[in-house]
């Protein structure tokens, strides 16, 4: 599927990866906006705070003066979105908002939307 991607998806899948390896955390993820703006996070787990890396990187774009969001990526060893991920994502850029699950590999194996 990643072979298919418009290359502005792939960046971000390309993003997340990149966060995920560089903070050694278990989730990285890249949302864009509706300017076109990357935001590039992974997971916080704190004793006080505790997010996903794309809950995160939504929380990036929100403080950051995103109105929208056009796509996110998030990559992890989950097999599936969480919940919480497709509700941060479909609270600022909507229900149609699609949202890419790829693999440590880079590989994408969900594409969906935050509906």
């Amino acid at each position: 599927m990643t072979e298919t991607l418009d290359p502005e998806d792939r960046k971000i899948v390309t993003l997340a990866r990149s966060a995920r390896a560089r903070n050694g955390v278990p989730e990285g993820a890249a949302v864009r906006d509706e300017t076109g703006r990357t935001y590039v996070a992974g997971t916080v787990d704190l004793a006080s705070l505790r997010l996903t890396a794309l809950q995160t990187a939504v929380a990036m774009a929100v403080a950051s003066g995103a109105k929208s969001l056009e796509a996110a990526a998030v990559v992890s060893e989950a097999e599936s979105l969480a919940d919480g991920d497709l509700a941060a994502v479909r609270d600022l850029g909507g229900a149609a908002t699609p949202v890419l699950l790829a693999g440590v590999d880079g590989v994408v194996r969900v594409s969906a939307t935050a509906g």
